[in-house]
């Protein structure tokens, strides 16, 4: 394969792992357990080897230029075994949160299939089942792109990512890009003045939920159908759930949640410019009126980031960032200060959601039953939901620290009251 420097925006990603883990885990269940596991694992990683994104490592030898994609061949060193002492679905998520302190070095290998067998209690599934967590660095892309990896390697005929547009755009471009940039601002700044275009997020208040992670983590997931849920799309029926669990759980800790809000990835308008084509945005999540009103709220906050999203001022933003010269950035990124507080927060906790499409790929014959997938904590972010859809089974993911949701017990109490919110 040539030979492909990361964007910008994808080394700024790879280069911040060193400061905040950020490796993506996908989690598939699947219904029943491979006769013949190695045989299995030969067809996996034959796979494989067909998706140019799973045949690189990154090459990241500093100097004046940016991380480069160079080819590497998949092997069996990339596919980890696990023997579970105790073979259950909430054994199964304990090693699965212990997996996440181990991130990936991108220097050696982008991806890492973990595989657990004769698993009892996968939610859907009647006996053993078997679990495999893609866990592959953020560089490569969120849950969004890389669940269509997962797909691939997992038997989808047409598991295909889509390509970043090529862009001729370098350091020499910089003056002449940021000038573009700074002139679609100052008309962000007169149509947003003017009402045509949606003022900026607010920002939250802090919560316990913002306080630095610390006690044991746990991954805990809830499962349901889409039948069951509001109407609307899935995105805010959870976001709205969120939003009445989170709240009654921070209420009864002593919080003030009046004010609570959600940070969401939002995918930005194509073409693609990194495989990190996305943004976070703040939205409300009006905990204090009515399920019907939060759900319409919800909906038309996400409505109001899209479209500010999709002002000429973002792209001219993002393709101006795009000629940052790279000892620039690499410089900005290693002064970068992951212990720094701050006043006031986008979200009091992460929702992100994944589409992974029709429920039509398998492992050894056993067909897939759910997907599941789970964001990392940062010094400012100790609780995060991931929604995850394949067929007609929708599953959030919750990764918490025991400081966000009141001590050891508190992860379970808090989704139970997520899934009573949910039902």
């Amino acid at each position: 394969m040539a030979t492909r420097r990361l964007t910008p925006t994808d080394a700024q990603t790879f280069w911040m792992s060193a400061k905040i883990p950020n490796d993506t885990f996908m989690l598939f269940g699947f219904a029943g357990v491979p006769p013949d596991l190695e045989a299995t694992l030969d067809d996996v990683a034959s796979r494989a080897r067909g998706c140019p994104d799973l045949t690189v490592r990154i090459d990241d030898r500093g100097g004046l230029s940016y991380p480069a994609w160079v080819r590497r061949d998949v092997d069996r060193s990339q596919f980890v075994v696990h023997d579970l002492e105790d073979h259950t679905w909430a054994s199964c998520l304990d090693e699965v949160s212990r997996l996440i302190a181990d991130q990936v070095d991108a220097r050696v290998t982008a991806w890492r299939l973990h595989l657990f067998t004769d698993v009892h209690g996968v939610p859907g599934v009647a006996g053993a089942g078997t679990v495999a967590v893609l866990q592959i660095s953020h560089a490569l892309g969120g849950g969004g792109r890389t669940s269509a990896h997962a797909a691939l390697m997992f038997g989808r005929a047409d598991a295909v990512a889509p390509e970043i547009g090529s862009s001729s755009a370098g350091p020499a471009t910089l003056p002449l890009l940021g000038w573009r940039a700074a002139r679609a601002h100052r008309r962000l700044v007169a149509d947003t003045d003017a009402g045509a275009v949606p003022p900026q997020a607010d920002l939250r208040p802090l919560l316990r939920t913002n306080a630095r992670p610390s006690g044991s983590t746990g991954l805990r997931t809830v499962v349901g159908k889409r039948a069951d849920l509001p109407g609307g799309t899935v995105t805010v029926a959870v976001l709205s759930a969120v939003s009445a669990a989170l709240a009654d759980h921070l209420l009864a800790l002593g919080d003030d949640p009046s004010k609570l809000g959600a940070e969401v990835p939002m995918a930005k308008p194509p073409p693609l410019l990194a495989y990190n084509h996305f943004g976070n945005v703040g939205i409300g999540l009006y905990p204090d009126v009515a399920a019907d009103e939060r759900s319409t709220r919800i909906a038309a906050d996400l409505d109001a980031r899209r479209r500010r999203a999709g002002h000429p001022a973002v792209r001219a933003a993002d393709l101006a960032f795009g000629a940052t010269p790279a000892p620039l950035l690499r410089w900005g990124m290693e002064r970068f200060d992951p212990d720094l507080r701050v006043p006031a927060v986008t979200g009091n906790t992460v929702v992100s959601s994944v589409n992974c499409g029709p429920a039509d790929f398998s492992f050894g014959g056993a067909p897939v039953v759910l997907a599941s997938a789970f964001a990392g904590l940062s010094p400012m972010m100790g609780l995060t939901h991931v929604v995850v859809g394949v067929g007609d089974t929708i599953t959030i993911g919750v990764h918490a620290a025991e400081s966000a949701v009141g001590g050891p017990d508190g992860l379970d109490a808090y989704v139970a009251r997520l899934e009573a919110a949910l039902t």
